[in-house]
């Protein structure tokens, strides 16, 4: 019996053939790339970026702060004063022969700088205190939804005080100096151009850099 050819039928051999070639190839591939990575595709890093810290004493603080709070150093809690061109008394008092500021005025700011920082230690240890018991409590599992409320409060009011000390001796530190002073502490700081490196054009130089203590 003779058979009518269907002339579609190569082109469907030849297409069902292509497709198996490309399966092979890229089965193939695929098992280059599992034996070149050990049997599997590497997995995007994961790494936290906290590793690391898991062996801190308070896993919220780093020995670095804990230093800074317990030397009772600034802890940047004052930086919306400071940037804001109201001078913060310890630097000042590193800059004194530099801006420069009279005998009356380095007894006066160390006096506040001495009061500022026994009331920071104070703050410092017990905002630590509350940290650390924070610690405990998520440490050992005793954590409630009561307790973790009470220490978050606690932690809350000390470093709010904290805070409070270091921003109020700004304050009063700002009515002893004069105008030309706190601009001269800003550009010390390089938070303004120093108006002694270009005089305008126009003004007299030596006026000028005698008027923003230049000279």
């Amino acid at each position: 019996m003779n058979r009518s050819l269907n002339p579609a039928t190569p082109s469907r051999v030849a297409a069902r053939t292509m497709r198996h070639a490309a399966i092979a190839i890229t089965a193939a591939i695929l098992a280059v790339t599992s034996l070149s990575t050990g049997g599997a595709a590497e997995m995007p890093a994961t790494t936290s970026p906290y590793a690391g810290q898991e062996n801190r004493p308070i896993k919220s603080l780093s020995a670095e702060d804990l230093a800074e709070l317990r030397r009772g150093g600034g802890w940047g809690l004052a930086r919306a004063a400071e940037l804001n061109g109201m001078p913060g008394p310890a630097h000042l008092l590193e800059l004194k022969d530099r801006i420069p500021l009279t005998a009356d005025q380095v007894t006066a700011i160390s006096a506040i700088f001495k009061d500022m920082r026994a009331a920071a230690i104070a703050e410092g240890e017990r905002l630590i205190s509350r940290e650390e018991a924070l610690e405990t409590v998520l440490r050992n599992g005793s954590v409630t939804v009561r307790s973790l409320q009470e220490l978050l409060s606690e932690i809350g009011q000390a470093r709010t005080a904290l805070r409070y000390v270091h921003l109020a001796a700004h304050l009063k530190t700002l009515p002893l100096l004069t105008h030309d002073q706190i601009a001269r502490y800003n550009v010390l700081r390089g938070y303004a151009g120093d108006p002694c490196a270009s005089p305008p054009e126009g003004h007299d130089v030596s006026m000028w850099r005698k008027h923003n203590g230049c000279d």
